[in-house]
C-alpha cells in the first residue's frame, strides 16, 4: 500500500472498526455488521493487514489484558482514512453528475 494509493475494501473497514479498540475477532463483527453481511473478512485477512497496518504504523497495539490482543487507529491512519472518504466522495459526486447528464467542469 502506497501512501495515497486507494485503500482495499477490507482495509478500509478495518481501520473504520479501529476507531475503538477490538481485537480480530471484534473486527470480523463490526465489518460484517457494518456493511449489513456484505463483506466478511476471514481471519487470515483480518490478521494479514494487521501485520501490515501496524508496520505502516495506522494501528497501534494496545497493552495485553488476557488473550485477545486489541488494536486502535492512529492519527497517522485517521489521516488515511480522510483522504480515502475524500477520494469516494469524489468517485461518487462525479459519477452522480455523469448520470445526471451534469457538467463536471
Amino acid at each position: 500500500m502506497e501512501e495515497n494509493a486507494p485503500l482495499t475494501e477490507g482495509v478500509y473497514y478495518i481501520l473504520l472498526s479501529l476507531y475503538e479498540p477490538r481485537h480480530g475477532y471484534g473486527i470480523m463483527q463490526f465489518v460484517s455488521e457494518i456493511s449489513n453481511g456484505r463483506v466478511g473478512l476471514g481471519a487470515g485477512t483480518i490478521y494479514g493487514a494487521i501485520k501490515t497496518l501496524v508496520k505502516k504504523k495506522w494501528i497501534v497495539p494496545l497493552d495485553e489484558d488476557g488473550r485477545k490482543k486489541e488494536y486502535v487507529i492512529t492519527d497517522a491512519g485517521k489521516v488515511a482514512i480522510e483522504h480515502e472518504i475524500k477520494r469516494l466522495s469524489e468517485l461518487y459526486q462525479n459519477g452522480s453528475r455523469i448520470v445526471k447528464g451534469e457538467d463536471l467542469l
